[in-house]
């Protein structure tokens, strides 16, 4: 598990997905600091980095990426740590489609294909 605040490559991506779940590969991105921890069990354990290391809960959302695939298929918004009445996301996904948008943005400056 690993916090990646510069550019990682879709090999490196596709190697950590074979290594875990065969296919994807959890991520939590910070979309204030615009990084993201990848290769944890659960994202759970990847907000727990990106906490210690000073990022802010309300900041952090879990994401799946499916290496293998392009498209809307790359990108999974898809955690248990995204359900947060108190802040107004009531389901696993994330509703708000303006962080949605930053999320990819930030995914796209950070993930060489």
């Amino acid at each position: 598990m690993k916090i990646f605040t510069k550019k990682i490559t879709l090999e490196e991506l596709k190697k950590m997905a074979e290594k875990t779940f065969g296919d994807l590969v959890k991520v939590v991105v910070d979309v204030e600091k615009e990084i993201i921890a990848v290769d944890g069990e659960l994202h759970a354990d990847e907000e727990t980095l990106l906490i210690n290391s000073g990022s802010k809960q309300e900041n952090l959302w879990g994401i799946n990426l499916y290496p293998k695939k392009t498209g809307e298929d790359f990108i999974e918004f898809d955690s248990m740590i995204n359900l947060r009445p108190a802040y107004g996301n009531n389901s696993r996904g994330i509703d708000d489609l303006k962080i949605r948008e930053k999320i990819i943005k930030i995914v796209d400056n950070l993930i060489i294909k």
